[in-house]
């Protein structure tokens, strides 16, 4: 006796899958080709205001200390801050915990613009929810690219993109 369900069940069943969206949204989202959210964080250290960088080249990483392929990104993070100072190089960080970011930071000679946001305040405005997660934003403000998860910043591709911008 043949138990699979009628075609047509399945195919129902499996209709809402073609609509759902996928875990990785790429490096081309729908907010490729638009202007960048403008937001504006303090934490009493650091102040990032994002229309301040209008007219520069922008990388907008979304990290936390927690999270492991942040760390792992991060020197090679460094590395491109150090190597393309025409690139405005700038971190938001999520940490709650204001001691375990600054020991972070301290700890592995962070010297990029960074802030810590725990709030999540400018990275709901990119509906950003994987760490990392990176913008890359042209002099005009316009988001040109997303990259989701650790990446090789030092990576010639990577480099002649920005440069190219």
């Amino acid at each position: 006796m043949d138990v699979r369900p009628p075609r047509f069940i399945t195919f129902l069943l499996l209709l809402p899958l073609a609509f759902a969206p996928a875990c990785d949204r790429g490096a081309h989202p729908a907010q490729t080709g638009q202007v960048a959210p403008d937001f504006n964080v303090a934490d009493g250290v650091t102040r990032i205001h994002l229309a301040d960088y209008r007219g520069k080249v922008v990388l907008l990483n979304f990290w936390a200390t927690w999270c492991q392929p942040c760390i792992v990104e991060m020197p090679s993070l460094l590395d491109l801050h150090h190597d393309l100072p025409d690139v405005a190089v700038l971190a938001v960080s999520i940490d709650e915990d204001p001691g375990a970011y600054t020991r972070f930071i301290q700890r592995h000679n962070v010297d990029l613009t960074t802030v810590r946001d725990p709030g999540q305040s400018a990275a709901k405005l990119y509906h950003t929810e994987m760490w990392p997660e990176t913008y890359i934003i042209d002099r005009k403000g316009v988001i040109r690219r997303k990259f989701i998860g650790a990446q090789d910043w030092s990576s010639p591709e990577v480099r002649a993109f920005l440069k190219g911008l």
